[in-house]
């Protein structure tokens, strides 16, 4: 028998709730057999960021063939890539190995409000490796920055979604958390097809957000690994992290933004 595999790319989180160790269990509790390589160390917990500390370009490339070159992967998930070398260094990894699910969360701040990604980096990001993804996952102000367009309400979501698609060749699941409505309709367009899917959900009164951008990305990643189409890999994944936030709302740790329950399937 095989796993379905899923490669992450991003940084580490030592509470536990965000980056790689998200990623890990997200893809875990999805059903697939969870990869890695650590893009840099980063000094944080659920209240903010203290420091990061980046793993040098060569080692991050050395991780990636290493784990392709053995392992194999179906499926990518892109998260944390604080500068423009980092950025091309995992493009040139990836692209001889040709993945085609390639999931990238374009990690620009942390739930905190901290900085994580290097200004001059945002247009190697837009340039050089979002054309290059099957999907992308951005929040609202993430949307904003790739975009240059502003998001004020719901019905302006479609229209960026449309506009992040690299000329129609790469889906974008974009994210309504950031509105105030009470209830949240992220919108999925999908490039391949070209129709939009609307995700509809109740917003859940918790501070337990730290991570949920990384675990959506990862969920999403696995359950393409399993070979869902896009549609239903993005509806499953939806349902996922709904239910992790719902499920760990009722916990409390760290005195910050806590995380969500990534096992809600398994134990509580």
């Amino acid at each position: 028998m095989n796993y379905k595999r899923v490669l992450s790319i991003a940084g580490s989180d030592p509470s536990g709730g965000a980056g790689i160790q998200a990623d890990l269990k997200a893809i875990s509790a999805c059903g697939c057999f969870a990869t890695t390589a650590i893009t840099a160390i980063v000094d944080e917990n659920t209240v903010g960021v203290y420091g990061v500390h980046p793993v040098p370009i060569d080692f991050v490339k050395g991780q990636i063939k290493s784990v392709l070159e053995d392992v194999g992967t179906d499926a990518i998930k892109i998260g944390m890539l604080h500068s423009s070398e980092l950025i091309r260094a995992v493009k040139e990894s990836i692209l001889p190995h040709q993945v085609n699910n390639i999931v990238l969360d374009p990690v620009m701040v942390a739930t905190s409000g901290d900085k994580l990604l290097q200004d001059e980096a945002i247009a190697t990001l837009q340039q050089e490796l979002i054309p290059m993804v099957r999907v992308i996952t951005p929040n609202i102000p993430e949307a904003e920055i790739l975009s240059g367009l502003k998001i004020n309400q719901q019905a302006d979501l479609k229209k960026v979604a449309k506009a992040l698609s690299c000329q129609q060749t790469v889906s974008v699941l974009l994210k309504a958390g950031h509105l105030t409505d009470d209830e949240l309709i992220d919108v999925f367009y999908n490039a391949e097809t070209d129709e939009f899917l609307e995700l509809s959900s109740k917003r859940i009164n918790t501070r337990n957000t730290h991570g949920t951008g990384c675990t959506f990305s990862s969920a999403l990643a696995a359950f393409l690994a399993k070979q869902e189409s896009l549609n239903d890999a993005v509806r499953h994944a939806k349902q996922y992290i709904n239910q992790a936030i719902e499920k760990g709302a009722a916990y409390q740790i760290g005195k910050g933004n806590g995380p969500v329950h990534h096992f809600h399937n398994f134990w509580s």
